[in-house]
């Protein structure tokens, strides 16, 4: 169990809802996620239409937690417009706060997301800001009041992994109190594991499951990675060193000479 601006979860996996070949796959994937917290797109689907409403009726069977993104917003204003539209539609005050700063890469607009972060945060939002890999930025989202902070492991969809862990390693260390998710970039299952044996609280990810040849499958796999990761941070990895040593050593141990009597 652990606690997510207030409220206590078991799994630590957020997936999100995009990409699927097929409604039914993708409910299927998430049930064998066992994710508890599910992203959505205001823009995407159009819930206030009834072009969305099968949709929406195959998310509310997952009984979930649904945390709304601004994805694709590239203005303050146009992500805390889409922000308070998301409050009414999916009766949440949870949001994933999305400011694009870059078409190529998708980076994040640092100083709109900040900006944005404090103007949601005022209006009551528990804001999740998906943010760069920056220990300076996280801090002030932190500062402002986000409880969630959500850096990148690597550009979205990208799949690259953990491209800068001395960076990942110092947000960890420098905010402790501070719950981190990693969002964006994570791949393989392996980057998951990385990234929770080094304290990192979960991953939100969504094309490394929804795009992979079995989403259930490799949802699974995700599944498995996150508890393993987490089960080795608590249990405490064994330090690594530059010298060899024997698993079992040979001091004060018997040794036997000749044959047994």
């Amino acid at each position: 169990m652990w606690q997510v601006a207030g409220t206590t979860l078991k799994s630590r996996l957020f997936i999100g809802s995009a990409l699927y070949p097929s409604p039914e796959i993708m409910l299927k994937s998430i049930e064998a996620s066992g994710a508890q917290v599910i992203t959505v797109s205001l823009r995407r689907q159009a819930p206030e239409t009834d072009g969305g409403s099968s949709f929406w009726d195959l998310i509310r069977s997952l009984d979930v937690h649904l945390l709304p993104n601004t994805a694709g917003c590239k203005s303050v204003k146009e992500a805390v417009t889409t922000a308070q539209m998301a409050r009414e539609v999916f009766n949440t005050h949870w949001i994933k706060l999305e400011v694009i700063g870059d078409d190529y890469n998708l980076q994040p607009d640092p100083f709109g997301l900040l900006e944005a972060t404090r103007e949601l945060i005022a209006q009551g939002f528990e804001v999740f800001p998906y943010c760069t890999d920056d220990l300076v930025l996280c801090r002030r989202l932190a500062d402002a009041g986000c409880k969630v902070v959500m850096p990148w492991a690597s550009p979205i969809g990208s799949g690259q992994g953990l491209l800068n862990p001395f960076n990942l390693k110092m947000i960890r260390e420098r905010l402790p109190d501070v719950t981190l998710i990693i969002d964006a970039g994570i791949g393989k299952p392996s980057h998951a594991a990385l990234a929770l044996e080094m304290g990192f609280d979960g991953i939100l990810l969504n094309s490394a499951v929804a795009l992979a040849h079995d989403p259930v499958r490799m949802a699974t796999g995700f599944k498995l990675a996150i508890e393993a990761g987490r089960a080795g941070y608590e249990a405490g990895l064994m330090p690594q060193r530059e010298f060899a040593s024997p698993s079992t050593p040979d001091l004060g141990t018997p040794f036997w000479h000749g044959e047994p009597s």
